[in-house]
């Protein structure tokens, strides 16, 4: 094996998977995470193997990473979110005692409300129990991502609005997906902190309500 060439392949196929993202797609994802923050909803994540990493990974950045190292004492938005496959107790209970198949889909019945948002990590999109999780969050009426790989799936059409990753590389996949994870933690801190600081003036001025640029972006 030509170790070099080997990294440089790896390399440029990372990238080439990278650039074929859709922008328009990222922007609508990272909106609709933006919309569940402001409606004080919870964002429910969900993923399997190395994508429940990067849902535990992605819920501590959208809880504590928007904010800021040096978040404002009042901020904005104050996100909730929650990795799914996070409590092991009633992960392993409902794997055990019903099925993998519904280790997500029963867990969001318990905890969603309306204007809750479930997002969908997977990179062949066609893991059964994410598949149950997005049929289980169209039931109960809350909104839909997926960050997804391969060609999306049966979980693509399931979700409202998705980025697809184009490769059938697993490891490629994973790494755009955390490289999304990353951005959308930078694009929500630097809308929210921008939100922050207009109501802040809004306030030096005496008025009641947010500006209508900051209500609904």
């Amino acid at each position: 094996m030509d170790k070099l060439r080997f990294t440089a392949d790896y390399l440029e196929r990372t990238r080439q998977a990278l650039e074929a993202i859709d922008h328009d797609a990222v922007d609508r994802c990272c909106e609709a995470l933006l919309g569940c923050m402001r409606r004080d909803g919870t964002v429910f994540i969900a993923g399997n193997g190395g994508s429940a990493a990067l849902a535990d990974h992605l819920a501590c950045d959208l809880v504590k990473s928007v904010l800021g190292r040096d978040y404002p004492v009042r901020c904005s938005v104050r996100p909730r979110a929650w990795a799914l496959s996070a409590n092991t107790a009633l992960f392993t209970a409902w794997a055990n005692d019903v099925g993998y198949d519904v280790v997500f889909s029963e867990s969001l019945r318990s905890l969603a409300r309306p204007g809750d948002l479930l997002l969908v990590i997977s990179a062949s999109g066609k893991s059964p129990n994410i598949v149950a999780a997005l049929q289980a969050a169209s039931e109960l009426g809350i909104e839909r991502l997926g960050w997804l790989g391969f060609d999306g799936g049966p979980a693509r059409a399931a979700c409202d609005a998705s980025v697809l990753v184009p490769s059938f590389d697993y490891g490629i996949v994973e790494s755009a997906h955390a490289t999304l994870g990353h951005l959308t933690t930078d694009w929500l801190r630097t809308q929210l902190h921008e939100e922050t600081a207009v109501e802040s003036r809004y306030q030096a001025r005496g008025a009641s309500r947010r500006p209508p640029d900051a209500a609904t972006g």
